[in-house]
């Protein structure tokens, strides 16, 4: 009786789950946003979800066909491709090579402001050509969408949302404007830092004056990378120019961090943490990489990966870091595209890609050399595993920087980096226990959750679908004019009233003794 029954209740439970399921629309940032935006994708779809993702014909990382999701391909070029990438990282290396010169740091800044001025640029054409195309308009119309989930370090997702009147989901690190918070929730400088100043919480009156030079220098930048662009959407489209409002006004902010990573700070209802929602425990690894991690002895393995934008490096730090390593006992795996270093030793394993997550897990992990990109250093984190830092560009020495000041990790600047400190590096790190205990701290207080991370994250999206929005959750202060927020009028009114009352007051002193002063005349 009870085996006739199990066909009949696996009907049931798909049905059920198929009533439940949502359509979701999803405006993805290119590069390696797009693997965590993935993650999220992967899970919904593996929910009974239905995604729908958009992406233009020269996309380097979306592919048009996915077993996981529908695809809309925008026949226009996106702007961020491998090219677009390698370029910006080749020149990153050229710059901060110079040894870090003031005249460097500045020519920097003015290529971030170049490339990504250019980056936005292209995604606001992106936008136009799809809220123009009246076809296209209508289809995503007729889907009956029930939310759009978007990165915000590109703003076409947020326009799209608005312009379709869907509710908004952020998978948040970055806004067009910087660090996620600073758009959403209070940010007193006196002890938040700024992105990316590397500063801490606990800050000196110069680092607090650093940190406000930051915060004035960072906000008149980003205007003028993102403000014409968006501004010239939103007036077109939305009758204002105000587009950083559209930002505000998203119904979900995803974070990709949690405090273990984050300095304690000020934050709001409809910010949830999901940092490390990617990691997962370990699986067993190919049997070529098991072979080489064993015959380590005990002595252990060094991981090496500085990110998918950076496949390749100059060649004489290649061959530095080659030299390096050759010098140590431990064995190394070092995913590397560029040409193999002639001082490459026998201990060091070249790859073209490797299983990272599953390599940090491995119980002969010492040490994790890192770029410091966030999905790698919460893998880290949830294995913990002690990291080398070698931040190249976008926030990855800020990144490296909390690390630092949590006691797990070393960071090196390319521009004076060479085999001598870099092994020197490494082996203080080895030999400190000190960075090794502080991460398991990490990664104990890391996975101490009543749900995972990625859980956490795919209640809220549906959440969010279920409700049609979560306006209850929503802060309607991004509304307020400047003034009214700081309360600047309410001040100026009770000075007013203060200063008026001390002028009454004032007057009728004055008239006292006026009166006093002339019985005093008369009676003379």
């Amino acid at each position: 009786m009870f085996l006739s029954l199990a066909p009949f209740l696996s009907l049931l439970a798909v049905i059920i789950s198929s009533a439940h399921s949502g359509n979701v629309l999803v405006f993805p940032h290119e590069g390696s946003h797009w693997v965590n935006m993935r993650v999220l994708v992967e899970q919904l779809h593996s929910r009974g979800h239905a995604v729908t993702v958009i992406r233009n014909f020269d996309s380097w990382y979306i592919s048009e066909t996915s077993p996981h999701y529908n695809s809309i391909t925008v026949n226009m070029a996106g702007g961020g491709t491998e090219d677009f990438y390698r370029q910006f990282v080749s020149e990153v290396f050229r710059i901060k090579r110079s040894k870090g010169s003031a005249w460097a740091l500045m020519a920097l800044q003015f290529e971030l402001k170049d490339k990504f001025f250019e980056l936005h640029k292209k995604v606001s054409e992106v936008v136009t050509h799809i809220l123009e195309n009246k076809d296209l308009v209508k289809s995503l119309q007729d889907a009956k969408y029930d939310m759009v989930l978007t990165d915000p370090a590109n703003g076409g997702g947020v326009m799209l949302a608005h312009y379709l009147g869907l509710p908004l989901v952020f998978n948040a690190r970055w806004t067009a404007h910087g660090e996620a918070h600073f758009a959403i929730a209070p940010s007193p400088l006196s002890y938040v830092p700024l992105s990316p100043s590397e500063l801490t919480d606990q800050m000196t009156f110069f680092d607090r004056v650093t940190n406000m030079v930051f915060y004035i220098t960072r906000m008149h930048l980003y205007k003028q990378i993102v403000g014409p662009h968006y501004s010239a959407l939103s007036s077109r489209y939305f009758g204002s120019a105000d587009y950083f409002s559209l930002f505000q006004a998203a119904d979900l902010w995803l974070m990709r961090v949690d405090f273990v990573f984050e300095f304690p700070r000020p934050t709001m209802p409809n910010v949830i943490y999901m940092g490390g929602f990617q990691c997962k425990p370990a699986k067993p690894l190919p049997q070529h990489l098991e072979e080489f991690v064993q015959s380590s002895g005990e002595h252990g393995v060094i991981v090496m990966s500085l990110g998918t934008l950076i496949a390749e490096l100059p060649l004489d730090l290649a061959d530095d870091i080659a030299a390096a390593f050759a010098k140590l006992p431990q064995k190394v795996i070092w995913r590397y595209k560029g040409d193999r270093p002639a001082s490459l030793g026998n201990n060091t394993l070249i790859v073209d890609w490797m299983p990272q997550n599953d390599l940090l897990g491995h119980p002969k992990m010492k040490l994790f050399v890192s770029h410091g990109g966030t999905n790698g250093i919460y893998e880290a984190i949830y294995h913990g595993v002690p990291i080398v830092g070698i931040p190249i560009v976008f926030d990855q020495a800020d990144n490296l920087s909390r690390m630092r000041a949590k006691g797990v990790a070393k960071v090196m600047d390319i521009s004076v980096l060479d085999r001598k400190n870099f092994q020197r590096a490494i082996e203080d790190v080895l030999n400190e226990p000190s960075y090794r205990v502080n991460m398991q701290r990490l990664s104990r207080l890391h996975r101490d959750t009543p749900m995972t991370s990625l859980d956490t994250a795919i209640f809220w999206i549906e959440f969010v679908m279920r409700h049609k929005g979560a306006a209850h959750l929503r802060t309607e202060s991004y509304r307020m004019p400047w003034y009214s927020y700081y309360s600047m009028d309410v001040v100026l009114f009770l000075v007013m009233i203060v200063l008026l009352i001390l002028l009454f007051f004032a007057g009728l002193v004055w008239s006292c003794y006026r009166m006093c002063f002339k019985r005093k005349v008369k009676s003379d």
